[in-house]
C-alpha cells in the first residue's frame, strides 16, 4: 500500500530506530558485568528501581504480547499451505470495487484452536530449558536461509506472467507503478475492502511494520546465560539489526519492480509464489521463523520476569523467583496464560500495535539510560564500546517517543498511563533499593553545580531559607535508644515552609574517636532512622569529642558547605538543670550561645518542648511576639512559617514592641504596623511604654521566683568571695575569673522579672510566645545568667527564644 518510497522511507526510519537503541544498548551492556533481565537490568541501574521495574514489566508484556503474534502468523500461513487443515475459510473480498478471483485466508476459530495448541507445544520446549532451546535453533535457522535464497533466486528469474499472474519480473515499469502510495480500506483479515472497517496510513503501517524490527533484545533478554556478554551483545545485536535492515529494503525494491500492485494487495503469500526452485519451502521458512521468533519470546519474557522478582522490589512478584540457574517454570506457566489468551483474539493486525507500544517504551528506556550516563560521564562510565554519543541516544529516544505517537496517540497514552501507574505502585508498595543508578549521579552532579553557583557570598533576603542544626540530645533525660527528642523533629518541620528545606540533627558523643567510631556509627543510622520515621527532611550527623562544648564548637566552625551552611541552632531550654542538679549545664549553655553568637549563628532555644503539637493537634488564639532587640526579622519571619502548618493555622500574630515614653507609643505603633504591611505579613502591633511597663503590678508567681533567684544568686556570690580570699585569687568561676557587678546583676534580675510579669499579663493563654534572647554578659558567671534565664522563662509553658544574627533574613522589596 505504500509504495515503492514510502516503504524505503518506512524500513529505514524503524531501522534507524533500532539502531540507535542498539548502539545504546552495546554501550551500556559493554560497562561492567550483566547479570538476567536484559534491559531490564541495564535501564533499573542506569534510571533507578522504579523506572526499572515498570518499563521492565512492560517489557515483559510486550514479549508475552509478541509470541502470540508469531503463533499467529506461524499457524496462519500453516493453513495457507495446507487448505485441507481448515475448517472454515473466507472466500470471496472486493478490491477498489472490482471483482476479482476469490481470495481465501483461514477462519478466526481456526486460527485460535491451532494457535492454542502450538502455544502449548512450545511451551514445553521452553519447559526443557536453555539448552534445548539451543540445540533446535539450527533447526529453525537453516531451513529460512535456504527458503530467502529460493525467494531472491525467484525474483530474479521471474518472467512477465510466470510463475503467476500478476508478475512481471524485474520491471521498470512495475517500479514505476508502484513507487507511490495506494492507501485504502480492509477487512479485519488485511483483504482490501471498500467497506473494510480499517484505514491504513504511514502512521498506521508503522505500527504494523515496526515488530518486525523489535528482535533486537533477543540475545540480551537471555544476558543470564551468555558466557561474555560484553562481547556478545554489541556484536550480535549490531550484525542482526544491520543484516535484517539490509534485506527489508533489497526485499522493498525487489517485490516492487517484480509484481503489479493488484497481486502485492491480493497474494498474502507472494514469496511462496515466486520462489524457486521449491516454492513450499517458503512456507517451511516462515512457519519455522515465526515459530522461532515465538520460542526466543516465550523463552526472554519469563526469565525477565524472573529477573524482575529476584530483585525483591516488588514483593507481589515474590512467585516468580527461581534460585540462581534454575528454570522460571511458574514464570513460564504465567507468560502463556497472557500468549494464549492474545492468541484467543486471533488478529494478527490488531495484535501488534500494542507489541510495538512495550517494546518503544523499552527502547526510548535504553536510550534514555546511555544518554543520562554519557552525558553526566561519571568515573564509572568506561563502556568497551566506544561507537557512541550523547546525541545519537537522545535522537534515539526521541525517535521512539515519535513513533509512538505516529502509531497512535491513544495506544500511546494507554500504554505511558500504564506504565505510570507501575512506577506509582512501585514508589508506594516497593522496596527502596540504591542501584547506584544515574539519576543519583544527576543529583550528585547538580548538587555540586548548585553549591559552586551559590559561591560563599551572603545569600539574597529573598532567597534565605532557615537550614536549622538541632541540636538533639544537649541535655535531659532520654532512654538511650533514643537518638532524638521525639517533638525535636516536629518543631524543624514546623520551621520550614511545605516541608522545603534541610536540617541537619547533631549529636555529641563524649569520648575518643578512635575507640567510640563504631559506636558514632550506630548512633548515626539509629537517628537517620529516626529522621526517616517522622518524615523529616535532614541528615544525621554524629561527632566524637572530649566534651561537649569541644564537640559543639568543631561543628559550628566546619558544619555544611559554602552557603549551605546551617545559620540557625535549635536546642531544648535545660529546664531539668536544677532539679537534677546538673552543675555543669550553665558553663555549656552559656559557652554554646557564645559561639553561636562568635560564628553568626542565629540562635532557637525551645521552653516547653514537651507539650510541643504535633501535626494532627489544632492550636488557637495568639502567637505572640515580643520583639525587643533587632534581628533581622527573623522572629517575625518564623512566626509567619509556624501559620503555614496545619497545626497553627488558626492562630493570629500580636507583635509586642516597648516605647521609652507614652508619646513615642503612637509613632512607634505606626511605623512597626507600616513595617509589617510592607513585609506582606499580618499582626496586630500592642505597645507597651516604658512608664506603663515601670507602673504595672508583677504577677505573684513571678515575685516568687524573683525572691528565690535573689538568694541563689548572693549565696552563690557568697562562695565565691569566701573561696577567693581563702586562696587569695581573683573572683573565679567556671575555671576563669570573673567581673561581678553587684548592682548591674540586680538591674538584670529586675528588668528579667518585669518582661516575665509582662509575658505572664499579656500571653498566659498564648499558644506560642516568641521572645529575643539576651546575649551573655561578659565576665559574668554562667550560673547569674541561667538564674536570669530561668526568670524569664517561669510559668510561661511554650516559649521560643530567638537571636538573629548580622544580617536581615525579610525584605520589604519585590
Amino acid at each position: 500500500m505504500a509504495g515503492i518510497g514510502e516503504s524505503l522511507l518506512l524500513v529505514a526510519f524503524c531501522g534507524s530506530c533500532t539502531f540507535l537503541t542498539t548502539i545504546s544498548l552495546s554501550a551500556i551492556a559493554t560497562n561492567g558485568a550483566m547479570k538476567g533481565g536484559g534491559p531490564y537490568y541495564l535501564i533499573g541501574r542506569a534510571l533507578g528501581p522504579e523506572v526499572g521495574v515498570s518499563i521492565g514489566l512492560c517489557f515483559f508484556l510486550g514479549n508475552a504480547v509478541a509470541g502470540a503474534m508469531y503463533v499467529l502468523g506461524a499457524v496462519e500461513t500453516f493453513l495457507d499451505a495446507v487448505p485441507a487443515a481448515g475448517i472454515l475459510r473466507e472466500t470471496v473480498t472486493r478490491v477498489n470495487g472490482t471483482d476479482i478471483a476469490p481470495i481465501t485466508r483461514p477462519s478466526l476459530h481456526d486460527l485460535q484452536i491451532y494457535g492454542i495448541v502450538v502455544t502449548i507445544l512450545l511451551c514445553f520446549i521452553v519447559f526443557g530449558g536453555v539448552k534445548i532451546i539451543n540445540r533446535v535453533a539450527p533447526a529453525f535457522l537453516v531451513p529460512v536461509v535456504f527458503s530467502l535464497v529460493c525467494i531472491f533466486s525467484g525474483i530474479l528469474l521471474a518472467r512477465n506472467g510466470r510463475p503467476a499472474a500478476g508478475i512481471t519480473g524485474l520491471s521498470s515499469e512495475s517500479f514505476k507503478d508502484n513507487w507511490g502510495p495506494a492507501y485504502q480500506r480492509t477487512s479485519n483479515a488485511g483483504i482490501p475492502d471498500p467497506n473494510g472497517k480499517i484505514y491504513w496510513s504511514f502512521n498506521a503501517l508503522v505500527g504494523l511494520f515496526f515488530p518486525a524490527v523489535t528482535g533486537i533484545m533477543a540475545g540480551s533478554n537471555r544476558s543470564a546465560s551468555l558466557k561474555d556478554t560484553q562481547r556478545s551483545i554489541p556484536i550480535g545485536t549490531l550484525a542482526a539489526t544491520l543484516t535484517t535492515s539490509a534485506l527489508y529494503l533489497v526485499s522493498v525494491l525487489f517485490f516492487g519492480s517484480v509484481a503489479t500492485r493488484d497481486k502485492l494487495l491480493t497474494d498474502r503469500l507472494l514469496t511462496a509464489s515466486i520462489a524457486w526452485p521449491f516454492p513450499a519451502i517458503v512456507y517451511v521458512g516462515i512457519i519455522l521463523s515465526t515459530l522461532g521468533a515465538a520460542l526466543q519470546s516465550l523463552t526472554g519474557a519469563p526469565r525477565l520476569l524472573a529477573a524482575i522478582a529476584n530483585d525483591d522490589i516488588l514483593p507481589v512478584l515474590n512467585y516468580f523467583k527461581v534460585v540462581d540457574g534454575g528454570e522460571p517454570h511458574v514464570a513460564t506457566f504465567f507468560t502463556a496464560f497472557i500468549c494464549i489468551g492474545c492468541v484467543v483474539i486471533g488478529n494478527l493486525d490488531l495484535i501488534s500495535p500494542t507489541i510495538t507500544m512495550f517494546y518503544l517504551l523499552c527502547y526510548a528506556g535504553v536510550n534514555l539510560s546511555c544518554f543520562l550516563l554519557d552525558l553526566l560521564d561519571a568515573p564509572s562510565w568506561r563502556p568497551r564500546w566506544k561507537f557512541h554519543h550523547w546525541s545519537l541516544s537522545l535522537v534515539g529516544a526521541l525517535l521512539c517517543i515519535v513513533i509512538m505517537f505516529l502509531i497512535s496517540w491513544t495506544f500511546t497514552v494507554v500504554s505511558l498511563a500504564l506504565a505510570s501507574l507501575i512506577y506509582y505502585y512501585v514508589s508506594i508498595k516497593g522496596k527502596a533499593g540504591d542501584w547506584g543508578d544515574g539519576f543519583k549521579s544527576a543529583y550528585f552532579q547538580l548538587a555540586l553545580r548548585s553549591l559552586r553557583s551559590l559561591g560563599a557570598s551572603q545569600v539574597h533576603p529573598k532567597n534565605w531559607y532557615p537550614i536549622p542544626l538541632i541540636f538533639c540530645r544537649p541535655w535531659g533525660k532520654l532512654p538511650e535508644n533514643v537518638p532524638c527528642h521525639p517533638k525535636l523533629a516536629d518543631f524543624a518541620n514546623c520551621m520550614k515552609k511545605k516541608g522545603r528545606g534541610m536540617s541537619i540533627f547533631i549529636s555529641i558523643i563524649d569520648g575518643d574517636y578512635h575507640e567510640r567510631v563504631e559506636d558514632a556509627k550506630a548512633a548515626c543510622k539509629q537517628l537517620s532512622t529516626y529522621i526517616d520515621y517522622k518524615q523529616c527532611e535532614g541528615v544525621a550527623e554524629i561527632v566524637v569529642a572530649p566534651n561537649m562544648s569541644e564537640g559543639f564548637r568543631g561543628i559550628v566552625q566546619t558544619m555544611g558547605l559554602g552557603n549551605l551552611k546551617p545559620n540557625i541552632i535549635v536546642m531544648r531550654y535545660p529546664e531539668i538543670w536544677r532539679r537534677e542538679n546538673l552543675i555543669e549545664i550553665p558553663a555549656t549553655f552559656v559557652g554554646i550561645i557564645n559561639d553561636c553568637i562568635v560564628a553568626n549563628k542565629a540562635v532557637v532555644i525551645v521552653k516547653g518542648l514537651d507539650e510541643w503539637p504535633n501535626e494532627y493537634q489544632r492550636q488557637y488564639g495568639t502567637i505572640d511576639l515580643y520583639w525587643i532587640v533587632r534581628d533581622g526579622g527573623l522572629m517575625l519571619l518564623l512566626s509567619q512559617l509556624l501559620l503555614t502548618k496545619d497545626s497553627f493555622e488558626g492562630c493570629k500574630i500580636q507583635v509586642f514592641c516597648i516605647a521609652e515614653e507614652d508619646s513615642d507609643a503612637e509613632g512607634l505603633k505606626a511605623d512597626v504596623k507600616k513595617f509589617l504591611y510592607d513585609l506582606r505579613m499580618q499582626a496586630e502591633v500592642i505597645v507597651i511604654s516604658m512608664k506603663s511597663w515601670e507602673g504595672q503590678g508583677e504577677q505573684q508567681e513571678s515575685i516568687e521566683a524573683f525572691s528565690a533567684a535573689q538568694g541563689r544568686i548572693a549565696s552563690y556570690l557568697g562562695e565565691m568571695k569566701e573561696r577567693a580570699e581563702r586562696d587569695k585569687t581573683p573572683l573565679m568561676a567556671d575555671g576563669k575569673p570573673v567581673v561581678v557587678n553587684e548592682q548591674q546583676v540586680e538591674k538584670f534580675l529586675y528588668t528579667t522579672l518585669k518582661l516575665n510579669s509582662t509575658i505572664l499579663k499579656y500571653s498566659r493563654m498564648a499558644a506560642v510566645v516568641f521572645v529575643s534572647l539576651p546575649p551573655p554578659p561578659a565576665n559574668h558567671p554562667a550560673f547569674f545568667y541561667m538564674e536570669y534565664m530561668d526568670l524569664l522563662v517561669e510559668n510561661v509553658p511554650r516559649l521560643l527564644i530567638v537571636r538573629g544574627y548580622r544580617r536581615d533574613v525579610v525584605t520589604l522589596f519585590t
